[in-house]
């Protein structure tokens, strides 16, 4: 029996390189296609090209594509023919949306038509099994919780308006057309490699920068939102498990348990013992440091807490990330997904957490070594300077 092939869209993002490495280990070859960029993107899949430092993974590709050219998506659906295409592509920054909403519209919603349509046109409909990657910001102003794969919709988003067209004309080409066509309707999944914009990787950044002396305070916007936040590596290993049954269907993915930015945000300073009060109310509410444990601090971050003090300000509010239409409550019910497809979270939110300030501080003195050494590595400097 060959090999499987697969493309992934998206793929320098942070679930297209942790899928792109689950399907490789799974002996898959993998097919990525990425946006052109003026400027380095690459830095989550550099380990798989091959390149004069390394070999690299001979059985993954990568071409240039974008999800608003629909003759791109032709041509090389065509010319791949994929056993299974997970598209993860999208402009996925709720806030951003908002500033962007035709394009968030034309990439989110009409990219995933486009993908649907190039497989039926092609007559690839009994080959090419297609994965949606849906979003829990469907749920919006939530009608119930938790929120399961029978919640009604009620997206607050131009991103989760757009997503919603995706789900549907998913649905409509799996049902209209015989396709193996399905929706992951993944809750909050972060990582290490998780964007710098999205609140979780700002928070364990500002985390090493502020310790380090690098950074005096971090701005955020509704405190109060709550998010059922898991592991990418876990999620990934849904979508693969969502194709390789009989029959195609939608799931909820989510570990079932939320937690406030607020505390998300305690959490990740209490990291390297540095111990949060948050005081005052809406606009004006601020968290400052309660207490410094010296030895974690030290034993986490390699140095002494010189750089931060009792009752230094270190998170405000900016009303300019407050979003026009909220979203507060989200929490999901995977039943489905754990009877059916067997899956359930391997990575507590603990562990994610602790992992992600890790990597953030290791990255910071990693690449501050690289700048007072007069080294300059791009992909890796670019956004933390």
């Amino acid at each position: 029996m060959s090999e499987k092939v697969a493309l992934i869209t998206g793929i320098t993002g942070q679930d297209g390189s942790y899928l792109a490495e689950h399907l490789l280990q799974k002996g898959y070859t993998v097919w990525g296609m990425k946006r052109r960029s003026s400027s380095f993107n690459t830095s989550r899949i550099d380990a798989l090209f091959a390149n004069d430092r390394q070999e690299g993974n001979p059985h993954f590709h990568y071409f240039y594509g974008d999800l608003t050219d629909a003759s791109n998506i032709i041509r090389y659906i065509q010319e791949i023919q994929p056993d299974e295409i997970y598209n993860l592509a999208a402009m996925s920054h709720v806030k951003v949306s908002f500033d962007t909403p035709e394009y968030t519209g034309n990439a989110d919603g009409l990219g995933t038509l486009r993908i649907l349509e190039a497989v039926r046109m092609l007559g690839l409909t009994g080959k090419t099994k297609v994965y949606q990657a849906s979003t829990s910001e469907l749920f919006g102003l939530v009608q119930q919780v938790p929120q399961s794969e029978k919640t009604p919709f009620y997206p607050r988003s131009p991103y989760g308006v757009a997503k919603l067209y995706a789900y549907w004309i998913t649905v409509n080409y799996r049902e209209a057309y015989d396709m193996f066509a399905c929706n992951g309707i993944l809750f909050n999944h972060e990582s290490p490699v998780r964007g710098e914009t999205f609140v979780t990787r700002k928070i364990t950044r500002a985390v090493a920068n502020i310790s380090l002396g690098m950074q005096k305070v971090l701005s955020l916007g509704n405190l109060d939102a709550k998010r059922d936040w898991g592991h990418a590596k876990d999620f990934v290993e849904a979508m693969y498990l969502m194709m390789q049954q009989d029959q195609p269907d939608d799931y909820v993915i989510a570990t079932g348990k939320t937690t406030s930015i607020r505390e998300f945000a305690r959490r990740a300073f209490a990291e390297v013992g540095v111990h949060l009060d948050f005081v005052g109310n809406g606009a004006n509410e601020k968290g400052v440091i309660a207490a410094i444990d010296r030895n974690r601090f030290e034993g986490m971050v390699g140095m002494r807490p010189d750089a931060i003090y009792t009752g230094q300000e270190v998170i405000q509010i900016d009303p300019f990330y407050y979003r026009p239409t909220e979203v507060s409550l989200l929490i999901g019910d995977a039943s489905k997904a754990r009877d059916i497809l067997g899956w359930t979270p391997k990575h507590t939110l603990e562990d994610m957490i602790t992992e992600m300030v890790e990597n953030d501080i290791d990255l910071l003195k990693r690449n501050h070594h690289l700048m007072k050494s007069g080294f300059v590595v791009h992909n890796e400097l670019e956004d933390i300077f």
